[in-house]
């Protein structure tokens, strides 16, 4: 799995239409085709042209990309944390989540009503972030509660535990986001197991009509002036226009795109910006009939990117021969790499870098 996404919203903003064209976009995948795990969840293979460049050199059998997990959380609405509507049930669904992707109404349509009235995207980011920080301070309330016997009893562990809960209750009370306190590192991983939701990474999503869709418009400039002063960041999607496209293959999406004078889906927006939130690579390898996309984070050594492929291989690790996907392509195979001396080896000291070509050695 490449990453997981919580989708988030407010009612009628076109949080279902844009789920369901992202996911539905993935289904002409033979190899990795749109999978329904259950009504809330999609699946979509990551558009990778690097992969399949080097497909193109290697002919495999099976090529496999990466994939990214839509998890399509019901529309929240102000009383969430407390039950309201089906909020509270599907808050704890996103607390597994890697990043938050926040869908914001900034069109007008007189047909679609506004659960509050006119559009505003400001207030409706505010409701849906006071919920959560809602969801989080009764979190950390119960759990700082539950430890506050152990933690004055001396347990040094509990102790940290309860304190950087108490810090987190006082930041939440004043609207201040987990993602936005400094932490020690002791003290984060002492708060990990709570999985609270505004720890989370947020990219919003400005949902424009097609006309706004080439320039900013007044409602897209509110958002991100907001994700500026969060850290977040921001990109616009039309809703409408995503359903259209994920009824094309592949070359009439392009030709689309291409028509409207745009290089890239919102799937591929969406995706490109995730990665950059959360600090995600992409590496490959070429084992037996296999040509497969893996991701990781930037800075993952070399033998914890191996135990993404299986746990015996960061165990028995031994060293890494790695070929940069330029090389690759420029070599015209890792036969050719070799002989020209551009594929190297690395040991367990080694980051893996985006776009590495890479043949792990390990004892079993």
């Amino acid at each position: 799995m490449g990453f997981r996404c919580g989708i988030i919203g407010l009612p009628n903003v076109g949080k279902s239409t844009i789920f369901n064209a992202l996911t539905a976009a993935g289904a002409d995948v033979a190899n990795y085709p749109f999978c329904t795990i259950d009504p809330n969840v999609g699946v979509v293979r990551v558009p990778d042209e690097r992969l399949e460049a080097i497909a193109r050199i290697l002919k495999p059998p099976q090529t496999i990309y990466t994939t990214m997990e839509f998890l399509d959380i019901a529309g929240l609405v102000q009383g969430a944390s407390k039950g309201e509507g089906l909020g509270n049930k599907f808050l704890g669904h996103i607390r597994d989540v890697d990043a938050i992707v926040h869908i914001v109404r900034c069109f007008d349509d007189p047909d679609v009503a506004h659960i509050y009235g006119p559009v505003d995207p400001a207030r409706d980011i505010e409701i849906i972030n006071a919920e959560l920080l809602l969801a989080d301070l009764d979190t950390v309330e119960k759990r700082s509660a539950k430890i506050e016997r152990q933690a004055k009893s001396g347990n040094k562990s509990y102790q940290r535990e309860y304190d950087a809960c108490v810090r987190v209750e006082e930041n939440l009370g004043r609207g201040v986001a987990v993602r936005n306190i400094n932490f020690s590192d002791d003290d984060a991983d002492a708060l990990r197991d709570l999985n609270l939701l505004t720890n989370k990474k947020v990219l919003y999503v400005a949902n424009v009509s097609e006309a706004v869709l080439k320039g900013e418009g007044v409602y897209v400039r509110v958002i991100e002036e907001i994700a500026r002063i969060e850290g977040s960041k921001v990109i616009t999607i039309c809703g409408d226009m995503e359903s259209e496209i994920a009824e094309l293959d592949e070359e009439e999406r392009k030709e689309f795109l291409s028509d409207l004078g745009l290089e890239e889906s919102g799937l591929q927006k969406l995706i490109k910006a995730g990665y950059e939130l959360l600090d995600l690579i992409t590496f490959y390898t070429t084992v037996g009939p296999e040509l497969r996309a893996w991701t990781i984070k930037k800075g993952t050594k070399a033998p914890k990117a191996a135990g993404k492929i299986h746990s015996d291989m960061e165990r028995g690790f031994i060293r890494a021969e790695i070929v940069t996907y330029r090389d690759f392509i420029d070599s015209g195979g890792l036969a050719a790499a070799k002989e020209s001396g551009r594929v190297r080896i690395e040991g367990k000291d080694y980051s893996i870098e985006d776009g590495n070509i890479v043949y792990f050695r390990f004892n079993v």
